[in-house]
């Protein structure tokens, strides 16, 4: 349904969550409403606004260690192929091995890319110098992330919290 920005003490973003969560946490008063949906959510003794960006009340201190995930990936590399530079769908990039694993490749952060389909066809079991394709950049393994991506969700409300 909806989800819910979630900010931290200091209003930095922290993550998403289910709107459920952001229920729980305004209801034990970990959290404070911030903005709100158009819609209520309803319970047999109350009505509470749908909440679209939730504060929390006391300061959470953060690990700041970006793991290694396809999603982080992405991420780093701005949801697109780091060999022609397109954009697909999230659904349509994959993850290649630069140095591909039947040789010794690790999955590691400086090692992997993102990489559209077609990319990755081309390139198949060789490295980038051997299929004559270039890298945008050099993998590395990024020092920090933005924990909520712009990329990722788009709702018009979180546009002042995320920067």
């Amino acid at each position: 349904m909806n989800a819910t920005l979630l900010l931290n003490a200091t209003f930095e973003p922290m993550k998403v969550i289910p709107w459920q969560r952001a229920i729980t946490l305004l209801f034990l008063g970990k959290a404070e409403l911030v903005e709100q949906y158009d819609d209520i959510v309803r319970s047999v003794n109350d009505a509470l606004p749908m909440p679209s960006v939730v504060r929390l009340r006391r300061y959470a201190r953060q690990e700041r260690r970006v793991t290694f995930s396809r999603l982080n990936v992405y991420r780093r590399d701005g949801f697109a192929c780091q060999y022609c530079g397109a954009q697909p769908s999230v659904s349509a990039l994959t993850l290649d091995h630069v140095t591909p694993r039947s040789r010794g490749g690790a999955t590691s952060w400086t090692n992997v890319v993102a990489c559209c389909s077609s990319c990755n066809a081309k390139k198949a079991d060789r490295t980038p110098d051997e299929a004559r394709m270039t890298l945008a950049r050099k993998p590395e393994r990024p020092h920090s992330m933005p924990l909520v991506s712009a990329a990722e969700h788009k709702h018009p409300r979180w546009g002042d919290y995320l920067g």
